[in-house]
């Protein structure tokens, strides 16, 4: 069975959540490694008071970013666990 796909612009402007229904902000662009392809990162905008507090990393230029590796699903919005950000 073929795995589903999400192309970038399915996924650019989502709200971000975690599966405790928390928001984080939205989605505005993912980072990646360009020799594997890797996906590294969300980078998010508009991000809530409560992303403050979890301490995430941050581009030169004060982005917020979360590791790809704690999405758990992606439809109307990308859930995140975040016990796999601390």
């Amino acid at each position: 069975m073929q795995s589903e796909k999400n192309p970038f612009s399915m996924i650019l402007g989502k709200m971000i959540v975690t599966k405790e229904g928390k928001r984080l902000g939205f989605v505005k662009d993912i980072t990646f490694e360009t020799n594997s392809g890797e996906l590294i990162n969300l980078v998010v905008k508009d991000t809530t008071s409560y992303t403050k507090n979890l301490n995430l990393e941050r581009t030169p230029s004060k982005e917020v970013l979360i590791p790809y590796s704690a999405i758990i699903a992606i439809g109307d919005f990308v859930i995140i666990s975040e016990e796999d950000l601390l």
